[in-house]
C-alpha cells in the first residue's frame, strides 16, 4: 500500500523520517524522493536488506543514512546519528518481500531451504532450533498463540514424532509434516496449510510481537508535533498491538466519571488519523496478492 503509506506520513520536505523496516528499499525510495531538504534514516536488522536498500537508494545518497539494527533500537540509532526529534516513522511489520524472495533464508513454505527464518543472521536462534528443540508443549503454544492455528496440538505432536526418527532440516520437510497432521478438508482452498505454522515459528525466532509497542512509544516520545506514525500489519496479532497502543496514546483523562474535575492530569499524546485501518484496494490485491491481508493504521503527534 505505497500510496496510502506515503500520503499517511504527510511528509514535510525538510523533515526527518525513519523507515524502521527498510527491506529492499521500496518505501524508502518513495520517502526519499519527497525529502528535498530533509533526511531519511533507513533501519533494518537484515544486513542483506541494508545492502539492497543502499543500492536502490543511491540516487538519494545525500539525504539517506542507514543503520543495521532492530527498530526497537530506534531511540539509540537516532541518538547515535545526532538526531533527537523525528517527523515520521514507517513500520512495515513481519517478513519483507525481499526476504520471502530470497528462498535460502527459509521464510517461504513454497521453496526448499534450510530451516532458518532469522531476520538478522547475527541472531543465534533459528527455526531449526525451534522445530527440533522445543518441547511438544512449547510448540503447541507458539503455533496456537502466534499462528492462531486450530490444529496446533496435532501439528506439534507430528513434529515431535518426525524428529524422533531424524532431525527436521528443511522447509519442505516441515511443510510435509504439517500437512500430514491436518485433515483433508483443511488443505483445500484458502491459505496454504503451512502458512500459520510458518508465521508462528518466524515470530518466535525473531521476537516480533514484543518489539512493536516499545517502538511505537519511543517514536511517539521523539516525534515533533504533527509528525506521524504509519504502521502496516499483516495479521491480527500485530494489528491488535498497534491498535491498542495507538488507543492508549490517544487517550486523555482516565479519572472516574463521578469526579467533578480531572485529578489524573493525563493528556493524549497522539491523535488517531485512521479510526479504522486502511485496506488494500481490489486493484492492488490483484497486482500484488501478498497485500491482501495488509492493514494500515496512522496516528499523529499532538
Amino acid at each position: 500500500m505505497p500510496d496510502e503509506c506515503i500520503e499517511g506520513l504527510n511528509i514535510r520536505p525538510g523533515g526527518i523520517i525513519v523507515d524502521g523496516t527498510a527491506g529492499g528499499g521500496g518505501h524508502s525510495f518513495l520517502i526519499a524522493e519527497r525529502l528535498i531538504e530533509g533526511e531519511l534514516i533507513a533501519i533494518d536488522r537484515d544486513s542483506a536488506a541494508i545492502r539492497a536498500a543502499g543500492k536502490r537508494l543511491e540516487p538519494f545518497a545525500d539525504r539517506v543514512r542507514f543503520a543495521r539494527n532492530n527498530f526497537t533500537e530506534l531511540r539509540r540509532v537516532c541518538n547515535d546519528l545526532g538526531v533527537n526529534k523525528i517527523d515520521g516513522l514507517l513500520l512495515d511489520l513481519g517478513v519483507s518481500s525481499y526476504q520471502l524472495d530470497t528462498p535460502e533464508r527459509g521464510f517461504s513454505y513454497m521453496a526448499d531451504a534450510p530451516l532458518d527464518m532469522r531476520m538478522s543472521q547475527d541472531d543465534s536462534l533459528t527455526a531449526y532450533d525451534v522445530v527440533n528443540g522445543y518441547s511438544e508443549k512449547e510448540l503447541r503454544r507458539i503455533l496456537f498463540e502466534y499462528g492462531e492455528e486450530r490444529f496446533a496440538p496435532k501439528i506439534a505432536a507430528a513434529i515431535v514424532r518426525a524428529r524422533e526418527k531424524s532431525r527436521i532440516r528443511t522447509t519442505l520437510e516441515l511443510v510435509d509434516i504439517i500437512k500430514s497432521a491436518m485433515p483433508s478438508s483443511a488443505k483445500v482452498g484458502g491459505h496454504h496449510p503451512a502458512k500459520r505454522s510458518f508465521q508462528a515459528i518466524r515470530i518466535e525466532v525473531n521476537g516480533e510481537l514484543a518489539a512493536i509497542e516499545p517502538a511505537i512509544r519511543d517514536a511517539a516520545d521523539m516525534m515533533n508535533p504533527g509528525g506521524r506514525i504509519v504502521i502496516i500489519t499483516f495479521h491480527s496479532l500485530e494489528d491488535r498491538i498497534v491498535k491498542q497502543t495507538f488507543a492508549d496514546l490517544s487517550t486523555g483523562c482516565i479519572c472516574p466519571r463521578e469526579l467533578p474535575v480531572c485529578v489524573c492530569g493525563r493528556k493524549p499524546v497522539m491523535k488517531l488519523i485512521t479510526k479504522k485501518p486502511l485496506l488494500p484496494s481490489e486493484a492492488e490485491t490483484y497486482r500484488n496478492p501478498r497485500s491482501r491481508s495488509a492493514k494500515v493504521r496512522i496516528a499523529e503527534k499532538i
